[in-house]
């Protein structure tokens, strides 16, 4: 009897072990799973806020589609591990919109224009270092071949280089409206700078530099005549002073 006592009580806490021991694994499944839809949910905010950002910068359709490629990849991940059908509409129209970016082929446009507002100004600046960190990211993971990744992040980093140059020209011009040529001088040399150092140049470095140097020479001769005004205007303080000295007393 007690032999028999002591085999259920064995029994019991083995079972006891083994039921615990699939509870927890089955906690440990639901916290991956749910940690993995959690990243799968960034990569799509992240990538959407940036598809927003880009809509109106000079980007290749191909972008749009690595893009969108990138939020329909992360889709299918959730949908495989929380199936729903809001889930399954979403990754049809994204399979949509990235199909019909790719099938353009639509080259990065050349023409440029800086938005006025200098808030917008900073969150394009922002959305062209994030797109160049996705684009490394999807070329990392294979998604798209070395000779896409070289030329789109070559792109990239033109526009990165534009929205800088043009920035800096922005603010130099109105530290000049202002007579400001300190200033302007500061902001001019750092955009000719960073145009100096791109390689090789292009037809939009050349000509902005040419435009840089033409200012950068008007603030010297403005600088010059001023400095030369100043000294003329010291020296015939000085002569009065002078005069003034040694003229002769008046009596009284």
């Amino acid at each position: 009897m007690y032999v028999i006592i002591i085999i259920l009580i064995v029994v019991l806490l083995i079972a006891a072990i083994f039921i615990n021991a699939i509870q927890q694994h089955r906690q440990k499944q639901e916290a991956e799973r749910r940690a993995e839809l959690a990243k799968q949910r960034t990569i799509v905010d992240e990538t959407e806020m940036v598809l927003s950002a880009s809509s109106n910068m000079p980007i290749s359709s191909r972008i749009v589609g690595i893009l969108h490629n990138r939020v329909l990849n992360a889709l299918k991940i959730m949908n495989e591990l929380s199936s729903t059908h809001e889930l399954k509409q979403r990754i049809s129209s994204t399979e949509e919109a990235a199909r019909t970016a790719l099938s353009e082929n639509s080259p990065a446009l050349h023409e440029f224009s800086l938005p006025d507002n200098d808030k917008i100004i900073i969150q394009y600046i922002q959305a062209v270092k994030k797109l160049r960190v996705i684009l490394r990211a999807e070329h990392s993971k294979g998604q798209i071949d070395s000779k896409v990744f070289l030329d789109e992040d070559k792109s990239l980093e033109r526009l990165q280089l534009k929205v800088n140059v043009e920035t800096l020209v922005k603010r130099g011009r109105a530290a000049l409206q202002t007579n400001m040529l300190g200033s302007a001088r500061q902001y001019f040399e750092k955009a000719k700078h960073a145009l100096e150092n791109q390689n090789p140049p292009d037809e939009y470095s050349t000509s902005r530099l040419a435009s840089l140097n033409e200012w950068l020479y008007e603030i010297q001769s403005n600088l010059k005549s001023v400095n030369e005004k100043d000294r003329a205007k010291r020296q015939e303080e000085e002569r009065n002073e002078l005069d003034e000295l040694f003229a002769p007393k008046k009596k009284w």
